[in-house]
């Protein structure tokens, strides 16, 4: 996975390895850009990395996924990967997983029929005001479904294409967008009275975003719906390293490079705009473009200097607020017995605290459900995970007796999530991984071990790729359109667009029939 360094001077370098960085430098590769792509890790995925324990294999991130075995998804990460010609085999499964409540659980299906049936056998008035909301969601997805992501750019010239290209696609738009920079939480209050169905909404919302209805912008509600239910919903064999090995793939056959171990020290600043990155060995590497998939924290404040940039733009920059980090673990556990269990599970302790509150919410993952090679023969794989805030844990020595305990601590609420899944859980246990805030910052690089900003639809705006800097462009989590796979896919789509020519553009979509 790592490449000659064969010349210093290439036509982009693209910091980190992260989704979004590498969907970026796989696009710009097909276009037949030079470039390089450094990352700090001895392995390439950011967030999305896999790490083996003892046999046991290991998403360190995201969990849940959509389309990716679909040809006619309109998932952003599936059209990069159809743009650079790979692809990830993928199982598909629905209930997409089962959401617990003190006094019931319920399956949450991407059929949007079995969907509402299953709430109207809670509360059918919520299913009916659900139905109706659902409806306008749709509304907007008719429309976003016909401007396919893959053919997206950040700058002016995004608007003749679409309009040549896809203009019944945009007119189809047209009666939801007064919607569309709207809150999920803004829609629903014309439709949803029903406390339960708000609630689940909130937890659906937090799950795509990170923050409940009212700060999830409403697309990204639109999409999800829309393609749960014309998609599937399936889970990547080989788990998340196998999306992250066919983005090298194809970034690889396209001629680009990626240099493992090769941390960014300074981006490189000459005469006001980019000219390149010196890395923390000494070595510097020269392009006209230099793409950060480092977070917008890390950027502003690690990789430039302070005079790089007017001082209200870095200060702004680094404002912006952050979602709180995470309590992880990873477990490996016997598998006898365990038959009927379900893959995805999100857990809700107490119905009546906020779900956003640190370790009210815990999310369940058991891959091995799925893929049995990620675990030994006769075993499962488990990712479970809650928020956490780094406050928490700023202080702390991670080689003290006081951190071993305050993780044990911290971790408990996830061990009695488990346990409403697999009872007997502790007896089971034959790996036994916590993670901490401190853990996700120091390996996956991330600032505060957030996993991108909390940034509330309505209040403020995500910042687009480009930056004050000329030559200087982001990607990733901290960028337009947000945090998630298919977010993170789509930044890297649009850097990689502005970067070139429509007729380039215009090329490749008629190569994959986009």
């Amino acid at each position: 996975m790592t490449g000659d360094n064969t010349s210093h001077t290439y036509d982009a370098i693209v910091i980190g390895s992260g989704i979004g960085g590498l969907c970026a430098a796989a696009m710009l590769a097909r276009y037949g850009k030079r470039v390089v792509v450094c990352e700090s890790h001895s392995v390439a995925g950011g967030a999305a990395h896999e790490f083996v324990r003892d046999g046991f294999r290991f998403d360190s991130g995201p969990s849940f996924y959509c389309g990716l075995s679909d040809r006619t998804s309109l998932n952003p990460l599936r059209q990069v990967l159809d743009a650079i010609g790979e692809t990830v085999e993928a199982i598909a499964y629905d209930p997409l997983g089962h959401y617990h409540f003190p006094d019931r659980s319920v399956p949450i299906y991407g059929n949007a029929e079995r969907y509402r049936a299953e709430l109207a056998k809670v509360t059918p008035s919520g299913a009916a005001e659900f139905a109706e909301f659902e409806q306008a969601m749709l509304r907007m997805y008719a429309g976003l479904k016909d401007v396919p992501s893959i053919a997206l750019r950040s700058d002016w010239q995004a608007i003749p294409l679409l309009f040549s290209r896809y203009a019944i696609g945009m007119l189809k738009l047209l009666p939801s967008i007064a919607d569309v920079d709207k809150s999920v939480g803004r829609i629903a209050d014309r439709y949803i009275r029903d406390p339960w169905v708000r609630r689940l909404l909130d937890i659906e919302c937090f799950l795509l975003s990170g923050l409940k209805a009212h700060g999830t912008i409403a697309p990204e509600v639109a999409f999800m719906l829309g393609e749960r239910d014309r998609s599937v919903i399936d889970y990547p064999i080989g788990g998340s390293g196998a999306i992250v090995a066919a983005l090298v793939r194809g970034l690889e056959k396209w001629g680009g490079v990626l240099r493992l171990r090769s941390p960014v020290e300074q981006i490189t600043i000459e005469q006001g705009r980019a000219v390149g990155v010196r890395l923390k060995s000494g070595e510097p590497l020269h392009a006209p473009i230099v793409i950060s998939n480092a977070t917008i924290w890390d950027t502003y404040s690690q990789l430039l200097d302070a005079d790089d940039l007017p001082d209200r733009d870095r200060q702004q920059a680094i404002a912006t607020p952050a979602i709180d980090s995470f309590m992880h673990l990873h477990l490996g556990i016997r598998a006898d017995g365990l038959d009927d269990l379900t893959g995805h599970h999100v857990i809700v302790h107490n119905p009546d605290r906020d779900i956003a509150e640190p370790g009210n919410t815990c999310m369940v993952s058991i891959p091995t459900v799925w893929d049995r090679s990620l675990a030994p023969e006769g075993h499962h794989t488990i990712h479970a995970y809650t928020l956490e805030p780094f406050e928490t844990w700023a202080n702390i020595d991670r080689l003290s007796n006081a951190y071993d305990q305050l993780k044990h601590d911290r971790a408990q609420s996830l061990y009695r999530s488990l346990e409403r899944i697999i009872p007997d859980l502790r007896d089971r246990l034959v790996l036994d991984l916590i993670g901490t805030p401190l853990t996700h910052a120091r390996f996956l690089r991330r600032h505060n071990g957030t996993y991108g900003p909390a940034i509330p639809a309505e209040r403020d705006r995500f910042p687009s790729c480009q930056t004050p800097i000329p030559g200087l462009y982001r990607v990733g989590d901290s960028t337009m359109p947000g945090i998630g796979v298919p977010a993170v896919a789509a930044s890297g789509i649009l850097c990689a667009n502005s970067l070139v020519s429509n007729d380039q553009v215009i090329e490749m979509l008629n190569a994959i029939g986009c």
